[in-house]
């Protein structure tokens, strides 16, 4: 039976408050990662945060996959291009992030998470040449990275110390994120595969390179209690799991560029939670080098205008 009109707009009412919902939670949880990481670190070292998030993520899609009955592609090209992302996209930046946040706070480390749409522009724009960039939009850029110069603070002396080399480190996490996002534009966006069996591959092909790292890379000694149990779950089942399933309904739901401003909410929600559960210190440059970012966001994408005409 065809649904009346009230019905069907209804039902278009329900999916798009769905998808917001999922939105909001994706950058709370993104931005709850990074404390997630920080409490783990007290236990276990880098490589072994980043091998339980992957398994855990991984068995959580793979639980949903196996649910819903989802099929897996056959063809190998896509198996290869996914393995290019799972170590892209994964395995290096989380091993990255996780080395960086030893020595930096969870609130600067999800400061400069936010640079990814930045480094995903320069990526589509020079290394896959996927994208033709105007001047309002090299211009974003520029300005991003005077936010990033704002936030390293070279007025204070450089003197390449741990933290300073931990700061650049997350940049080249960033910029790992930027190169995925713009190669699956180029080489994964039309393999018909369905948002939770492309997060289920990108996570569990990871999660199987970490495993067979471990015995060279996470042979460390483990102290677990209570709150690092509790912080793997979180960061492995909802932030490299159930997240990425929501991430991928909103970006299939709204398009990538109003996707991407999930960047906007997991660095207030990062530096929040830093400050008030961890204590840590914010110093000015770094919110005042975050709005910097945020502009250059705003204007790598073009949006300004795009309001401006849409008005």
């Amino acid at each position: 039976m065809t649904p009346t009109p009230v019905a069907a707009a209804t039902a278009a009412r329900a999916a798009s408050v769905t998808i917001l919902v999922q939105f909001v939670f994706t950058g709370i949880i993104w931005g709850s990662s990074f404390l997630f990481m920080k409490v783990a670190l007290e236990g276990i070292s880098p490589a072994q945060v980043v091998l339980a998030r992957l398994v855990l993520g991984g068995l959580t899609l793979g639980l949903f996959v196996l649910l819903r009955r989802e099929r897996l592609p056959r063809r190998r090209v896509v198996w290869a291009h996914m393995t290019v992302l799972a170590c892209s996209f994964c395995v290096i930046p989380f091993l990255l992030f996780s080395w960086a946040q030893q020595h930096v706070t969870s609130g600067l480390a999800s400061i400069y998470n936010a640079t990814t749409p930045i480094m995903t522009a320069i990526m589509a724009w020079l290394v896959f040449r996927v994208e033709k960039l105007n001047a309002v939009q090299i211009t974003g850029i520029l300005v991003g990275i005077s936010g990033v110069m704002v936030i390293i603070a070279p007025w204070q002396g450089l003197d390449f110390s741990q933290s300073l080399v931990a700061q650049f480190t997350i940049l080249g996490a960033t910029a790992c994120y930027g190169f995925s996002l713009a190669y699956m534009r180029r080489f994964a966006s039309n393999t018909g595969m369905s948002a939770l069996t492309f997060s289920f591959l990108n996570i569990g092909i990871a999660a199987v390179i970490m495993v067979a790292l471990a015995p060279l890379i996470a042979t460390t000694p483990v102290r677990l209690d209570p709150w690092i149990i509790g912080s793997l779950l979180l960061l492995g089942c909802l932030g490299t799991g159930v997240a990425y399933i929501w991430n991928q309904n909103v970006l299939r739901a709204w398009g990538p560029t109003r996707a991407s401003t999930v960047t906007y909410i997991t660095p207030v929600v990062g530096v929040i939670l830093g400050v008030i559960v961890l204590g840590e210190h914010l110093s000015w440059n770094e919110p005042a080098g975050a709005v910097l970012v945020f502009l250059g966001i705003l204007l790598a994408q073009d949006r300004l205008r795009r309001r401006a005409r849409t008005a």
